[in-house]
């Protein structure tokens, strides 16, 4: 029976620097998941993290001449910020290891609480062995980020508050997985008052840890992790964690890097604010738990656990939150090399949105377009747009699940031209709705043919289109009375030294 840690929990020493989060109902998740969905907001402690629970929690417990020794921890940045800010309350001198993976936004919170700080690695595992050597040369004590029962006890009280504060029906909590002391104390609390609520841990499928232990029956090292969740970037499950686990966990569920992109959005949608990816990994696992059970009118938690998120991450997560969802899909299509062509391929699609829209001239009979299309986020919704595309005589290749067409080959269609076009080269601004792109395609008709075209919906007011038309000198005037009916704002870009450096035809 885990009394030890029931009574470990209920005595922790956090709340003289953490606070009660809220339990806040999710009311856009809960109306899409047909299941009530309640958020921890453990991202609204001071660190943003509910990792300063256990830290504070072990080093108020060191006695008074460990606390002079000086502390030393590692860890990839929330469990540092914790270990930074329980040291600046304390009075002690602390020494973080982190890797240089590490977000600057933690790195610099972490000295702005007056510690230490040193970079190595490219893991966490890298800088938990590094600051075992530091360790054993100062003498300072080790404050370990999740194997070490003070610490679990410490994450514990998460769970302590979400049953104090939902009494009544809670069927499972799904809670982000690192290194496990979350869900160690979490499980080991939850299990002992009310063992009939689930207990689910997410994880992301290139950093499973405690997914692969569970199914070998023992701990395992992964040879590498994905670096896109640094919270949870952790080689090897803690051995007290997976104990615990092992008895008190129901399940493991894994999702993809777009998932969690996915899930970011849905909690900012929700409460305004930025889960940053180790954060948003129990909203990704609840949606995955629900589509596969096909459950409805249950009452699920996820524990948002961080909101320490680098600023500039945002553009990959924006690009990458539509397929998470479902909600775009890609295609590769080859489609005739004659005037009139797109629009005819667009006019194909109706009232569909075009995402995206990337093409460069290259062969004379036949063109290649990547082309990202709006999804209602149902399976069937992408094989009726491939049938239908198929069934025109249209070659097409499904990209949606393609790493390396999401990641790199989207940004790189185009190049050179392999002749000289005499193309004209234009920068368009049109108003973005739904239909735009198809009336801009529809009023220029046949009577030019487009050597380039790239267009990317990014959620603006404005949809921005790059265009080269292969026209002689007297087409224009008609071309810009065409753009002037449209009321579209424009500038020729024919001689930007981007276009002919990386663009032009037969350089």
């Amino acid at each position: 029976m885990p009394q030890k840690y029931i009574e470990k929990i209920l005595r922790a020493r956090v709340y003289d620097v953490a606070i009660e989060t809220p339990l806040d109902f999710a009311a856009i998740l809960t109306e899409r998941l047909g299941n009530t969905v309640l958020l921890k907001r453990e991202d609204l402690q001071p660190v943003f993290s509910f990792k300063l629970r256990g830290a504070y929690n072990k080093m108020a417990m060191l006695a008074d001449a460990a606390k002079a020794k000086g502390v030393i921890t590692a860890s990839a940045g929330n469990h540092a910020q914790g270990v930074a800010l329980a040291a600046n309350r304390l009075g002690i001198n602390a020494l973080i290891v982190m890797p240089t993976t590490t977000p600057d936004i933690k790195i610099n919170s972490v000295k702005a609480f007056g510690a230490d700080t040193v970079l190595f690695g490219d893991s966490y595992s890298d800088a938990y062995q590094h600051a075992h050597d530091l360790a054993k040369q100062n003498g300072r004590v080790f404050i370990h980020p999740y194997d070490d029962p003070d610490v679990i006890a410490g994450q514990g009280t998460v769970a302590m508050e979400i049953l104090r504060q939902q009494t009544h029906d809670l069927d499972a909590i799904f809670v982000p997985v690192g290194g496990g002391g979350l869900i160690a104390g979490v499980s080991v609390y939850s299990k002992f008052v009310r063992p009939e609520i689930k207990i689910i841990g997410v994880e992301p499928d290139d950093a499973d840890c405690l997914n692969r232990a569970l199914k070998a029956g023992e701990r395992i090292v992964m040879e590498q992790v994905g670096l896109f969740a640094d919270g949870v970037a952790v080689k090897q499950i803690g051995a007290e964690p997976f104990r615990l686990a092992q008895k008190y966990v129901d399940e493991v569920i894994t999702v993809s890097t777009d998932e969690i992109c996915a899930a970011i959005k849905d909690i900012f949608d929700d409460t305004r604010s930025i889960a940053e990816p180790a954060g948003a990994l129990s909203v990704a696992g609840l949606k995955k738990y629900v589509e596969r059970e096909q459950i409805t009118g249950q009452t699920l938690v996820a524990i948002d656990s961080g909101a320490n998120i680098n600023f500039d991450r945002l553009r990959y997560v924006a690009e990458r939150a539509q397929v998470g969802e479902h909600r775009e899909i890609l295609l590769a299509v080859t489609i005739p090399e004659i005037p009139g062509s797109f629009h005819a391929f667009c006019g194909l699609l109706g009232g569909r949105n075009i995402t995206e829209f990337n093409y460069r001239y290259f062969d004379p009979v036949t063109a290649r377009v990547f082309v990202g299309l709006s999804s209602s986020g149902l399976e069937h919704d992408r094989e009726a747009v491939i049938g239908l595309l198929l069934g025109q005589g249209f070659k097409v290749t499904d990209m949606t699940a393609n790493e390396l067409a999401k990641e790199h080959i989207r940004y790189m269609v185009g190049g050179h031209a392999p002749v000289d076009l005499h193309e004209v080269v234009y920068s368009i601004e049109f108003p973005e709705r739904p239909g735009a792109l198809l009336r801009f395609l529809t009023e220029l008709g046949g009577r030019w043919n487009i050597s380039l075209f790239h267009y990317r919906n990014h959620g603006a007011a404005f949809g921005r289109v790059l265009l080269g038309l292969q026209m002689p000198e007297d087409g224009r005037p008609e071309f810009i009375r065409c753009l002037e009916n449209l009321g579209f704002v424009y500038s020729e870009q024919t001689n930007n030294p981007a276009y002919r450096l990386f663009s032009g035809g037969g350089v």
